[in-house]
């Protein structure tokens, strides 16, 4: 009992303890989901639940990953549900209309872009709050949905569009292919690049970084942009995987989206956190969902929980903090 192996575990104690310690709140949560459901529902480990849980988690992501660069600024935005909503509901109605594929995919990411980047400049350069914006941007989107299509979705989409949810390439279904790319170049820019590096710094010192002769201001707007063509993108795969572009198809996607992100460990002060994080929180909540569904909850109440857990999730990461 006196050779290496019993020494290296006492020795690798402290290493395990400090990864438990730098885990966010997200992944407690979603070992205990897991866990609980395997045990109650039994159902929820099958290859078909688990399958639909990873399409929807899909989506999430990717609006999350561009929620979370927005929040790293101190920032929020409210309107990301509804861009996505009229982004899909734009390259549907080209679509039906006959114009080309690029072109209604074109048009779907310009306007998550144009959304963006209206958010971007009215937060940056009129120093309005990110609330107040967002939330009227919110509205704007939803009412061009809903005028474009009068409140009816919008069917008879042409066979190209599911493969964005039922295609396959090199054995991966497209839309966890899409997220894990997406993923991958969040990821860079936001640890690989000039832009990622000040994208933390608005987040953690602003005034300084201004002083600094940076243009803030220019790369704020760059950040809602990146979030309005995120969402764009998410657009595709939920109008895939619905077969029909409906306007208010992910109103309340934001909330799921900024819990994803603060239970990932992101704050909303001084531009601590990141995207590795998120994934754990999008995780967290597509199984949070999927759990409740399973249980016979009402959407209703569903909304309700998923507040508490936020609060529980971020009460939790607080006391560790401190501790």
């Amino acid at each position: 009992m006196n050779g290496p192996g019993a020494l290296a575990l006492p020795g690798a104690l402290p290493g395990v303890r400090r990864v438990l310690a730098a885990a966010p709140g997200a992944v407690y949560l979603l070992v205990i989901l897991c866990v609980l459901l395997a045990m109650f529902r039994p159902e929820f480990l099958s290859a078909t639940n688990l399958t639909n849980v990873a399409l929807q988690v899909a989506v999430l992501t990717i609006v999350a990953l561009g929620m979370t660069l927005v929040i790293l600024t101190e920032g929020i935005d409210l309107s990301l549900g509804a861009v996505l909503g009229l982004a899909g509901v734009t390259m549907g109605l080209l679509l039906v209309g006959g114009h080309p594929f690029p072109l209604a995919i074109a048009a779907a990411l310009g306007v998550g872009v144009a959304f963006g980047i209206v958010n971007g400049t009215l937060i940056a350069w009129a120093a309005m709050p990110p609330f107040i914006v967002t939330l009227g941007t919110l509205g704007i989107a939803h009412s061009l949905a809903m005028v474009l299509t009068q409140g009816n979705s919008v069917t008879g989409l042409p066979a190209q569009v599911r493969w964005f949810n039922e295609g396959v390439i090199l054995g991966f279904p497209v839309p966890l292919l899409a997220t894990a790319l997406l993923f991958l170049l969040t990821y860079a820019l936001l640890y690989h690049t000039r832009f990622g590096r000040y994208v933390f710094a608005i987040g953690g010192n602003r005034r300084a970084l201004a002083l600094s002769g940076v243009p803030v201001s220019t790369y704020l707007i760059a950040v809602y942009a990146f979030a309005g063509a995120m969402t764009a993108a998410a657009s595709f795969v939920m109008t895939a995987r619905m077969n029909a572009a409906h306007p208010t198809i992910a109103l309340g996607l934001e909330f799921d989206a900024i819990a994803a992100v603060v239970l990932g460990g992101t704050s909303f002060e001084k531009g601590r956190g990141g995207i590795v994080g998120t994934l754990a929180g999008a995780a967290a909540v597509g199984v949070l969902r999927n759990g409740l569904n399973l249980l016979g909850v009402s959407a209703e109440w569903q909304v309700a929980i998923i507040g508490l857990v936020i609060i529980a999730g971020v009460a939790f990461d607080s006391v560790r903090g401190r501790t």
